[in-house]
């Protein structure tokens, strides 16, 4: 059995879950890959319908999933409810109407007239079975989307949620069931983190997708490298703010107070650090110190607590090593009045450095710790950014659109927003994922939807088989060397004399090459001026290609006279 306490308040909470044996590990991959088989074939809009009930469901449940969350998490009901529940249910509704549109069969242009007889299709086919294992600070608003991701996608999936979220994992499987889908289709099964990889690969999980720490994503990596089962890994962030000398103060200040601050701080994106411009750092530091001071942390404050003790210690850790390398406590939070001493809380904290030496510049602390910096120039304030190995997400503060996109696109991080932070993974159409240590892959929107699926290329004639026999490269090789130099003569011609020799070429070669059978014994295979002649002349019967041959000099008729226009030049 899986006992669970609340962070708040220290209290073992009611509901014992039994864990899932390593024989009911494989019953459940097993049912899985039936179910999926029977739900891969299903429209996008039947799968559509099964999801919007469970969008419905969510919907008509969202206090009871803030209270589990809160419970089993430490933040406050309102975090729960704006940061998880309502999140889940937009994206459920979004994926629902969107899916199709991105996953549909899609045409691909040709890419040169040469192959103007070939054309491509791209599609995106379901993976099969998606493990997912997810971590402790979102416990359901992260596992939620990617399940949805999933299954519209067409795919079975496999959840295993953090030991101490296994109540949010229930409710997760109650809002599925709500959906009606396939028996098997999706389970959650209680396993240790340790046993949870290696059963999910012993049992040939097609892919899988990890929240959680670099250590864990890096010994998920060796371990999936023995089957190459493909990973998506988002590993957290060392995310930063920078403020330009013409932010709004009062925007920035409440923004990036609340990125830093919001869930006791444990947002892989959330803001990390704050780089402020010399010119406003004074007042911006009075503003965002009076703003902290002003918070409560507490069961019916503004920030709730943290989850577990080991992040905790890791906070206090970060913030004593900050003191003693030159930092100050600029401003703290106050607890409210029924906040419970033997829950694991830490006031929000605001605090000035004059360097990165200090660990939590450099490292994901994961708790309620905003420290603030100042800089000179621009380029300096995009330099300490991006010294970081984790790139996650960043934003930039400031009234010059124009400035902040230029600044973004500098920034080494895989999301960047401006005049504001942390509110995107909230978005279901804007991909989530980062750089460097930051781990691989998207979740979320188009790209995270293509990460649930294998991408399939299917090329084809235009014309019938049985009209062009043959494709100019292929056997008998004999008269191909002579003939590709026609066409390169042709396509890259040095000279008006060049290209009309390669014109010639071009055509000697290839419209036998094309439209003739391979007579293994006919000197037809030859390709000579003769056998063009008689070709046109004596071949009736494929006139056609004769007529084809013509409309494609004439469709592209602007390309030739634009090569030799360049040539001539």
């Amino acid at each position: 059995m899986v006992k669970t306490t609340n962070p708040q308040t220290g209290e073992v909470l009611p509901t014992d879950v039994p864990s899932t044996s390593d024989e009911q590990t494989r019953v459940v991959f097993e049912k899985a890959r039936a179910a999926q088989k029977e739900w891969k074939s299903l429209s996008f809009s039947k799968r559509a319908a099964h999801c919007n009930k469970v969008a419905a469901y969510l919907a008509e449940n969202a206090e009871i999933g803030s209270k589990i969350v809160s419970e089993t998490n430490g933040k406050t009901l309102t975090d729960a409810l704006q940061t998880e529940i309502l999140p889940c249910v937009m994206a459920a509704k979004w994926y629902a109407s969107n899916t199709e549109r991105l996953l549909k069969k899609k045409k691909i242009p040709c890419g040169h007239f040469m192959m103007g007889n070939k054309a491509n299709t791209i599609e995106h086919l379901p993976v099969g079975v998606v493990g997912i294992v997810s971590p402790w600070n979102y416990p359901f608003a992260i596992p939620f989307g990617e399940i949805i991701m999933g299954l519209m996608a067409g795919n079975a999936v496999v959840l295993k949620v953090a030991t101490q979220s296994v109540l949010v994992g229930e409710f997760i499987e109650k809002c599925i069931a709500a959906g009606g889908f396939p028996t098997g289709l999706f389970a959650h099964v209680v396993l240790s983190g340790s046993k949870c990889s290696k059963l999910f690969l012993e049992n040939k999980v097609d892919k899988i997708f990890f929240t959680g720490s670099v250590p864990v994503g890096k010994q998920l990596m060796k371990e999936a490298s023995e089957s190459l089962t493909p990973l998506s890994l988002e590993l957290g962030g060392n995310d930063p703010a920078i403020v330009l000398p013409d932010a709004d103060i009062e925007r920035a200040t409440s923004g990036i107070l609340w990125a830093g601050f919001q869930n006791a701080g444990q947002s892989c994106g959330g803001v990390e650090r704050v780089y402020v411009h010399e010119s406003i750092f004074d007042k911006f530091v009075a503003l965002a110190s009076a703003k902290t001071a002003a918070l409560k942390h507490g069961p019916s404050g503004d920030i709730g607590s943290m989850s577990t003790a080991g992040q905790l210690k890791i906070v206090k850790d970060h913030l004593a090593d900050a003191l003693q390398k030159g930092g100050k406590i600029l401003a703290q939070s106050s607890k409210t009045d029924d906040l419970n001493e033997n829950g694991l809380w830490h006031p929000a904290t605001l605090l000035e450095v004059t360097s990165h030496e200090p660990v939590t510049m450099m490292d994901e602390t994961f708790g309620p710790l905003i420290p603030i910096m100042k800089y000179s120039t621009i380029e300096e304030a995009i330099n300490l950014a991006n010294d970081s190995d984790l790139a996650l997400t960043s934003s930039v503060w400031t009234e010059d659109h124009h400035l902040a996109v230029n600044i973004c696109s500098k920034l080494e991080t895989g999301i960047t927003t401006i005049n504001d932070h942390l509110y995107t993974h909230g978005c279901a159409e804007t991909p989530w994922g980062g750089w460097k240590l930051s781990g691989l892959g998207r979740t979320h929107g188009e790209i995270g939807l293509h990460e649930m699926t294998n991408a399939k290329a299917m090329n084809y004639d235009i014309l019938p088989s049985r009209l062009i026999p043959r494709d100019i490269w292929w056997f008998p090789s004999k008269p191909n060397y002579q003939g590709m130099l026609s066409v390169l003569s042709f396509l890259y011609p040095k000279s008006p004399v060049q290209f009309v020799k390669g014109l010639v070429g071009t055509l000697i070669f290839a419209i036998p090459k094309m439209f003739t059978p391979w007579k293994v014994s006919s000197d037809l295979q030859k390709g000579n001026g003769f056998w063009l002649v008689f070709f046109l002349l004596s071949n009736t019967m494929k006139l056609s290609f004769v007529v084809f041959a013509l409309r494609w000099l004439i469709v592209n008729r602007n390309t030739i006279l634009e090569m030799i226009s360049v040539s001539s030049a």
